[in-house]
């Protein structure tokens, strides 16, 4: 055999040399290196805070990113006693503390002995900006919310086909009501291509005409890693779609623009399948109570008709109704008389009324006085003569007597003597 590579060889004999170092041994060197960097033991750093959780033990555990890097932090429970604000994922913080090394998962971490805010990160000042934005125009207001269907044809999901999420929402669908179909839209929900793949997920859906109501969500993660349900194209897609949606983003406490565009927020994906998957089991036992209540109700009222009917069988008018109609006749016959009674006596009246005006219109009849003697001076112009001085002598006046006119011509006239 040839003669073995030199550098099989250097690698053997280093082997041979020197005994290989364990993992603890070389974690634990390089611990005691950051322990001897002064830099190191009393560092402030500047940041936004991303994945903070406050543990039952007090401990806080979260991480400081900026741009183009991130770094894994803890407050103990004495030191985060200290702090004057509640932190929040977003946040632009500055802490102080040391760099240390975290033997057991071989990474380092900075350890926070205080913290202050600095303001807002840049997804969060953009968050606020863009919710302004859409709040303004309406998208989130509650007249746009749509009811959910009590019982769809079929759901629409639109998220990753590998992630947990759609696990979670298919075990709890199909344990609440496997009968109804689910149709998924797949998706990326991270990263540059997730946007778009979004928008086109809920619209072929909502196009479809195939499902009755939709689900959009993802599990948790930080505010980087849900930022694609933040993005104004997304949200617009959940605001106008007709068929209505449930947006299912991340964990309880994280929320999103497309939480308060879409019709329902839910917690969490399994949550969302919850409200939107009804109970077979209770809907049975729903249209049971229902059938019930109907048959219940049906029987209550064949009942009452029943009674009733009874009540008309053994009325008069079903037992004798000739004696009922013999009573009507009666009746009939007593108002006749009351009625012929009325309209005589009304009749009387009338013709006594009418012989007094015609005894008080003869009294006023000019052809009475002059069967009394007396007569009707008229002039020509037919204007009758009630004084002598309105005539003079020669005027031609018409005398009008109980039989008959003369036509005479004045030659003398007497003014009346004062008495």
């Amino acid at each position: 055999m040839g003669p073995e590579p030199r550098g099989g060889a250097t690698t053997l004999n280093l082997f041979q040399e020197a005994d290989a170092l364990s993992v603890t041994e070389l974690t634990f060197h390089i611990r005691r290196l950051f322990d001897e960097d002064s830099l190191l033991n009393r560092v402030a750093v500047r940041g936004e805070l991303s994945n903070f959780r406050r543990h039952h033990s007090g401990h806080c555990y979260f991480t400081l990113k900026d741009s183009a890097a991130a770094l894994r932090c803890v407050m103990f429970r004495s030191r985060a006693v200290s702090l004057r604000f509640e932190p929040a994922d977003g946040m632009q913080v500055r802490v102080l503390g040391r760099v240390a090394v975290y033997e057991r998962d071989g990474s380092y971490q900075l350890y926070v002995d205080s913290m202050v805010a600095d303001g807002l990160g840049d997804l969060s000042v953009a968050f606020a900006r863009l919710r302004e934005k859409l709040l303004e125009e309406g998208l989130f207001d509650d007249s746009r919310k749509q009811p959910l269907p009590l019982l769809p044809r079929a759901i629409g999901v639109v998220t990753s086909p590998t992630g947990a999420a759609l696990r979670d929402i298919v075990t709890v669908a199909r344990r609440r009501h496997a009968g109804i179909p689910i149709l998924l839209a797949p998706v990326a929900v991270q990263g540059e291509e997730a946007p778009e793949q979004i928008v086109r997920g809920i619209q072929l859906l909502d196009r479809s005409g195939r499902v009755d109501v939709i689900i959009i969500g993802r599990g948790g993660g930080s505010i980087e890693e849900l930022w694609a349900f933040n993005d104004e194209r997304v949200v617009r897609a959940v605001a106008a779609a007709t068929t209505p949606i449930v947006s299912a983003v991340g964990h309880q406490t994280d929320y999103t623009l497309s939480d308060f565009a879409a019709d329902r927020r839910a917690a969490t994906p399994s949550q969302a399948a919850e409200i939107v998957t009804p109970d077979r089991l209770a809907l049975i036992q729903r249209l049971r109570t229902n059938q019930h209540r109907l048959n219940q109700s049906l029987l209550n009222r064949l009942i009452r008709r029943r009674l009733r009917l009874e009540r008309c069988l053994a009325s008069n008018l079903f037992r004798r109704p000739q004696e009922i109609l013999q009573e009507r006749m009666q009746r009939l016959d007593q108002l006749q008389d009351r009625l012929a009674g009325a309209v005589e006596t009304l009749l009387n009246r009338k013709q006594q009324r009418w012989q007094l005006a015609n005894e008080k219109l003869n009294l006023l009849d000019p052809l009475r006085v002059l069967q009394r003697g007396y007569s009707v001076v008229r002039r020509q112009d037919g204007q009758v003569v009630r004084r002598a001085e309105t005539v003079g002598q020669g005027d031609r006046l018409d005398v009008w007597l109980q039989e008959g006119r003369l036509g005479v011509v004045v030659t003398e006239t007497e003014k009346a003597r004062q008495s």
